[in-house]
């Protein structure tokens, strides 16, 4: 299977990457480094085909998908608050750029686009846990261009025939997720401040709690994406779904690390959002995914990667 990996060089992307690597496949990455990393792909580099370029670039992404059978489509600006800072960005390369990989799939002759989306889509519902045909109302820019990506998604595959898999994230974690940046995930914000003896900013009480997903389940569910029959123009929640508070995360993480460090609070961000678990049966159902690494287990495989990666 040929395949093209958008954001490749990204947190989710590099492990996916490896995860094609390793079942034979052939990779192309297209990232354009602005939060990939090329170190991500560092052991991987004499076997994939790598292009640095941007998704708003229809010329570029044209080119990139041709002679490929399947492409995931990690590539995104992602970040509810960096959307709050600057939707307009935001707007330009999860939307424009999902657009132009669905029309560049479709003129190439792409078979399967898979689409990562996100949780976001939902925004605060009052009844848990979040089905597939619960009504969207996504709160931050970041959840609005996830929702438009998906629709776009629907849309070619009803109008063109392009078989579209869209794929609704739920606080995905793990090893290559960048933690000395705000626009990134909490768990990674965590540890390496942990690491770092630093203080920890938490954002509102703690109690909020999320669906926390091991990136290899995330990984999983796209190489199932990419070949079941049937499914096309479908969107699946992919999370463990179990609800997870943030203080109990925090403090497992403290506890793995071996030490505490002051933990500020802060009141709530714009655009946060206070309770978050997945229905996952239909992802079960119709994909045959099932999450293998659960979110404690998890974050034993994450401090130890993370402290592996601080070592000279």
């Amino acid at each position: 299977m040929r395949c093209l990996v958008t954001g490749g060089a990204g947190f989710i992307g590099s492990n996916l990457v490896r995860a094609l690597l390793e079942r034979g496949h052939f990779v192309r990455v297209l990232d354009n480094f602005a939060t990939g990393k090329l170190e991500n792909l560092g052991p991987f580099l004499p076997r994939i085909e790598w292009i640095e370029g941007d998704l708003r670039s229809y010329h570029i992404v044209s080119k990139v998908t041709r002679d490929i059978d399947i492409i995931f489509h990690q590539g995104a600006l992602g970040s509810v608050p960096r959307s709050i800072r600057d939707p307009l960005t935001t707007n330009q390369v999860n939307v424009e750029g999902t657009l132009n990989v669905l029309d560049a799939a479709k003129r190439n002759g792409v078979r399967r686009v898979v689409f990562a989306s996100s949780a976001s889509t939902y925004g605060n519902q009052d009844v848990m846990p979040l089905r597939e045909d619960m009504s969207a109302q996504p709160l931050s820019p970041y959840g609005v261009s996830k929702l438009a990506g998906e629709s776009y998604c629907r849309s070619f595959s009803e109008v063109y025939g392009l078989e579209t898999v869209s794929l609704r994230y739920f606080n995905v974690f793990g090893p290559a997720q960048l933690g000395r940046t705000p626009y990134t995930g909490a768990i990674a914000i965590f540890v390496t401040s942990l690491i770092d003896r630093k203080p920890i900013t938490l954002h509102g009480d703690g109690e909020q709690t999320k669906d926390f997903t091991y990136v290899d389940n995330v990984v999983q569910a796209n190489l199932l994406a990419a070949e079941r029959p049937g499914i096309s123009g479908e969107s699946f929640n992919i999370a463990c779904g179990h609800t997870t508070s943030v203080i109990k995360v925090l403090h497992s993480l403290m506890d793995l690390v071996g030490h505490e460090v002051p933990v500020i609070h802060m009141p709530s961000r714009e655009g946060d959002i206070q309770r978050s678990q997945a229905d996952i049966q239909k992802a079960k159902t119709l994909l045959g995914y099932e999450p293998g690494v659960d979110v404690f287990e998890g974050l034993k495989r994450s401090v130890k990667w993370y402290l592996a990666a601080e070592k000279p």
